[in-house]
């Protein structure tokens, strides 16, 4: 995980349901690349390859409700998407990207003053998002989850910082 992250947003609204992220018949594989392939799918032909071109998705609230399926932020990540921010985020959704190292942030100010094709900065240590010369607040990450995204995930932290087995 990057101390910025930079890119183009695409902006979706609220209520995006994890089932849309990624159809359930999919949840056989647990490949990013092989999720991705059917990210978002059901929104249309080509839409999966369509979000490779942004950096950033930008949503309203409560982006990934529905039902708890770990394999949603996976998905994304593999659609090459750097980070998620939103309005808000449904709680196991967001629990689930922490632990799948998937950056995501709540800012509800941004939401109104995007569009798609914007291009945004977010600096996770000061927490502050730059768009188009205006800054916008959100609440910082404890040390401890910036660590967990740093690595890439719950799995590669526990590695990191647990002692070896004996």
């Amino acid at each position: 995980m990057e101390g910025k992250i930079e890119g183009r947003i695409y902006k979706f609204g609220d209520n995006v349901n994890s089932d849309i992220i990624i159809a359930g018949r999919y949840l056989i594989h647990i490949e990013a690349e092989e999720l991705a392939r059917h990210a978002f799918e059901m929104l249309g032909e080509g839409f999966p390859a369509k979000l490779r071109e942004y950096d950033i998705l930008v949503a309203g609230r409560n982006f990934g409700c529905g039902s708890a399926r770990e394999q949603a932020s996976t998905a994304i990540q593999g659609l090459g998407i750097k980070a998620v921010v939103a309005a808000s985020f449904a709680r196991t959704f967001y629990r689930n990207a922490i632990n799948d190292g998937l950056t995501i942030v709540e800012c509800p100010e941004l939401y109104a003053v995007v569009k798609e094709g914007d291009r945004i900065s977010i600096a996770l240590a000061s927490g502050r998002i730059t768009h188009a010369g205006r800054e916008y607040a959100f609440p910082q990450m404890p040390e401890s989850v910036r660590r967990i995204l740093e690595l890439g995930g719950l799995a590669n932290y526990l590695k990191a910082t647990l002692p070896p087995a004996r």
